[in-house]
């Protein structure tokens, strides 16, 4: 793997794999991913291009090394309980909205324990409480549980 600086923009990864195909990888200063996949015949033409998000780079990691540590995943325990930290976007359909209407324990059966809010910690959040984009819950179940949540709460 090669690193190329490029001001203004951030670092591009060159990487040839075994079978001879050329990818790379800018890191953007901005967080997002750019990935190019390069033609077998001409490995200096890019044949795709695709521009990840931060969130998205972070789940392809996660996807093409699983035993990589998730900055999300808190713990997991032998009871197959995970905990979980989940963004609410402020385009959420949930922005602004009691937590008690997303049904998500019922639902879920997942449990929401604590909302991080800018550098205050809310422990045990009611179902009068209110969500707000760019709050990251703490949210703790079953592995199945814990995404069926992430998929609620990324409702738009």
């Amino acid at each position: 793997m090669s690193t190329t600086p490029l001001p203004g923009i951030g670092v591009q990864y060159d990487l040839t794999t075994r079978e001879q195909r050329h990818l790379s990888v800018i890191a953007h200063r901005d967080g997002a991913r750019t990935v190019n996949v390069y033609r077998t015949d001409d490995p200096d033409a890019c044949a795709q291009s695709l521009r990840l998000t931060e969130p998205e780079t972070a789940s392809l990691i996660d996807a093409l090394a699983p035993s990589h540590h998730s900055p999300n995943l808190l713990s997991t325990t032998d009871l197959g309980l995970v905990a979980e930290r989940i963004e609410l976007s402020s385009v959420s359909y949930w922005n602004g909205r009691v937590l008690g209407d997303t049904r998500m324990r019922t639902d879920t059966g997942a449990s929401i324990v604590a909302v991080l809010r800018r550098a205050q910690a809310i422990p045990s959040p009611t179902p009068d409480f209110r969500l707000a984009g760019g709050d990251i819950l703490i949210v703790i179940g079953t592995r199945e549980g814990v995404e069926a949540a992430a998929a609620i709460l990324g409702r738009e």
